[in-house]
């Protein structure tokens, strides 16, 4: 709809297939609502790439609810085409999709390092925690080892020591061996 909006606006200037075809723009051009002469080089590189008559005929055989869709198609093709003349836009959706598969497996990596590093964690937590309680078996409760509460491990304290959490900044630690 946004082609028509344009056409309809132009007073008496010839679309841009028009004017890079010479001929005189007439009032039903076919070509007019979706090439405004502002678009020239959308035009061009169409032109280039298919020809003007079996452009027209490419929106002819579609139904005009469906033409701008059409002509967008076939200028997304033409550009694709006059970048990698071989492939055209498959070779882009060759590419895109090789990019998904790479991400992928980057994910995965990601995704068993993150594991590995909880995995990590809760052994240190079970380790800590182990020795907060051999602590308290060894030394009787009321002997005065350090001042009290200095060494509370609670939970609340631990995971202020998530290593997912833990400033990317520290990777330090995480050097891989």
């Amino acid at each position: 709809m946004g082609f028509k909006v344009v056409a309809q606006g132009r007073a008496h200037q010839p679309c841009a297939a028009c004017r890079m075809l010479r001929r005189k723009c007439e009032s039903d051009c076919l070509l007019a609502p979706y090439f405004p002469a502002e678009e020239a080089e959308k035009f061009a590189g169409v032109h280039k790439v298919f020809g003007a008559s079996n452009v027209i005929k490419m929106i002819q055989m579609v139904e005009e609810t469906r033409r701008e869709d059409a002509v967008k198609a076939i200028v997304y093709e033409a550009t694709a085409r006059l970048r990698d003349p071989v492939y055209g836009s498959a070779g882009a959706i060759f590419h895109l999709q090789k990019m998904v598969q790479e991400l992928k497996v980057q994910l995965e990596s990601v995704s068993a390092r993150v594991l590995e590093s909880q995995a990590q964690r809760d052994e240190l937590l079970g380790l800590l925690r182990n020795v907060n309680h051999l602590d308290r078996l060894v030394h009787p409760i009321n002997a005065p080892v350090l001042d009290e509460g200095s060494f509370m491990l609670d939970d609340a304290v631990l995971m202020a020591y998530d290593p997912v959490k833990f400033p990317a900044e520290c990777d330090w630690f995480l050097l891989e061996e």
